[in-house]
């Protein structure tokens, strides 16, 4: 008669085997074994029936040489889905197991210095093509037939898979109980059984002279690999000049959105106002690549992620000199174009950005204009021979660097709105006034006042921006009211 609380623990080593009762049945029979493991498994199975039997009853191990091992990695799926049909990479994958080589790959040593392998061989393609970390694997599994059958094949239950890749990281899954409470597996049968198990760390604990040793070996292992950078990268780091401050944009852009034609590309340089410079090798201008669009939404947009790079340095005006002005930001300019099979090139929109005055990553989405003529002809000019109204100085997007005046009018320059063009913008300040030296940064506030008068100088603009904006809103919600509404009023004030 089976127990009714039928229960069982057993203490399992990493790559302990414990034969389950299929395995005691089937390696009994010297006639059944056909690889060295198998005559193994059948020595060691005598010398555990001549000793009284084995230990275990329902928990058994399969470990990293066993064939089950092999079955079940070949078997795995990638989801739960009774219809799931393997793809070709999964298929691909199925036939790599990641044991341990006691070999070497032809070119491993030279992947520490070589970055780029030019002419790649085939045994160095199939070697990194996948993930080959060497792993080594065992099945901890359950037998969980009904007293008095056990033996069979349909009834086994992997418990719990541990597996120790080449790094040394140990993953455990399921994880160690703890506080979760017990694992559940239910029985597809009629008595429905409902079997519960839980996972523990029994490994002895590290000695405290051990776990000392341990991080004093760590520690001296991290202190060579950091010299080894230090060594790599070095330790000097070019610092500015005293009242200089030096700005690092590393730059995207991103996409160009809602134009009227496809095959864009952006045109842009950056211009450096008085008291700016940048070294003699950078480059303050350039081109992307063209780029077809394609339909997100209600746009058309195409995505350039076209990376840029600008080095430049503010100095200080002479102390001596006093000064009311706020210091001018660089100013990036940009045209969008357009670009056609036969060749015809068409002006899409002119945007500029002031970069940002503080540092960080900023999102910024410009919108653009372009100029246009009256009459349908310059239209139709435009759609059969391309071409169209351009400025010759880039700069008359905002102020032209000729202007010397007080006001500049644009009136009668007749514009459209087009698209607009994303930028991301990392930016990155460098300055001895932002050192944590109090004398020194005395000796500098000068120029942290600036900059500090400058992010004045934007929440003025941004105040000035969002009155504009309430106002505009007024009049449109003025004008939308009726007309004897608006008279009534009036007459009555």
């Amino acid at each position: 008669r089976p127990p009714e609380n039928e229960e069982e623990e057993a203490e399992v080593g990493w790559q302990e085997k414990l034969f389950s009762q299929f395995e005691v049945d089937l390696y009994m029979n010297e006639s059944a074994c056909q690889t060295p493991l198998d005559r193994q498994y059948h020595e060691e199975i005598r010398k555990l029936e001549k000793a009284g039997g084995r230990k275990n009853c329902r928990i058994f191990t399969y470990t990293d040489h066993d064939r089950f091992t092999n079955l079940e990695e070949l078997c795995q799926k990638v989801t739960d889905s009774d219809h799931e049909v393997p793809s070709y990479l999964v298929e691909r994958m199925a036939n790599v197991r990641r044991r341990r080589q006691d070999r070497r790959p032809v070119e491993a040593s030279s992947l520490k210095s070589k970055i780029i392998t030019w002419e790649p061989s085939e045994e160095f393609i199939k070697n990194n093509h996948v993930i080959n970390t060497p792993v080594q694997t065992m099945y901890i599994m359950g037998d969980l037939g009904p007293y008095g059958k056990l033996g069979h094949r349909e009834y086994e239950h992997v418990l719990c898979t541990i597996k120790v890749d080449g790094n040394g990281v140990i993953t455990v899954k399921p994880d160690f109980t703890g506080t979760k409470g017990a694992y559940r597996i239910q029985q597809d049968g009629e008595k429905r059984e409902v079997w519960e198990y839980t996972i523990e760390n029994v490994s002895a604990q590290v000695q405290p002279e051990e776990e000392e040793r341990e991080q004093r070996m760590f520690r001296d292992l991290y202190g060579r690999h950091r010299d080894y950078l230090s060594g790599l990268v070095g330790s000097d780091f070019e610092m500015p000049l005293p009242g200089t401050l030096r700005l690092f944009v590393n730059g995207e852009i991103v996409s160009a959105q809602g134009y009227e034609y496809d095959n864009l590309y952006v045109h842009f340089f950056l211009e450096l106002p008085n008291q700016w410079s940048s070294p003699p090798f950078q480059q303050l201008s350039g081109v992307t690549q063209t780029c077809a669009t394609k339909t997100v939404g209600w746009d058309n947009v195409a995505y350039f992620c076209y990376p840029f790079t600008v080095d430049m340095f503010y100095t200080q005006e002479d102390e001596g000199v006093f000064s009311y002005s706020l210091p001018q930001w660089p100013v990036l300019y940009f045209e969008v174009l357009s670009l056609d099979f036969w060749q015809r090139y068409r002006v899409e929109g002119y945007g500029s950005l002031v970069l940002p005055a503080s540092p960080g990553v900023h999102m910024l989405t410009i919108p653009t204009w372009r100029p246009v003529e009256l009459g349908t002809v310059a239209e139709m000019r435009r759609f059969f021979i391309g071409g169209s109204p351009e400025l010759e100085d880039l700069t008359y997007i905002r102020i032209p660097s000729t202007f010397k005046g007080k006001r500049l009018s644009r009136f009668g320059f007749r514009t459209v709105t087009t698209g607009s063009v994303t930028f991301r913008l990392y930016c990155l300040q460098q300055s001895k006034a932002f050192l944590e030296n109090s004398a020194l940064r005395q000796r500098m506030q000068s120029v942290l006042d600036r900059l500090g008068g400058f992010s004045q100088q934007s929440s003025v603009y941004n105040v000035l921006e969002a009155f504009q904006r309430a106002r505009r809103r007024m009049q449109e919600a003025r004008e939308s009211l009726p007309q004897d509404l608006i008279n009534t009023s009036a007459s009555s004030v």
